[in-house]
């Protein structure tokens, strides 16, 4: 019974290596460029570098509410 087990084991480690080994990979010099230029494309976009108007932020403090 245990040789099974690690047979089954075995094949799972093989099909995974497969898997793994069919993945399409690029330089990390490439990748590095790509992600250059798109932090620069959509820097103008990203509230954390930006800002958030003042009218459109969630997290802004709630205003007092006074009854004359």
């Amino acid at each position: 019974m245990s040789s099974n087990s690690n047979l089954t084991n075995m094949r799972r480690s093989v099909e995974q290596l497969k898997l793994e080994a069919s993945v399409e990979r690029i330089k990390v010099s490439q990748a590095a460029a790509e992600l250059q230029q798109y932090c620069l494309q959509n820097g103008n976009k990203d509230a954390l570098l930006v800002g958030v108007p003042a009218g459109s932020n969630p997290f802004r403090e709630p205003r007092s509410c006074v009854l004359v």
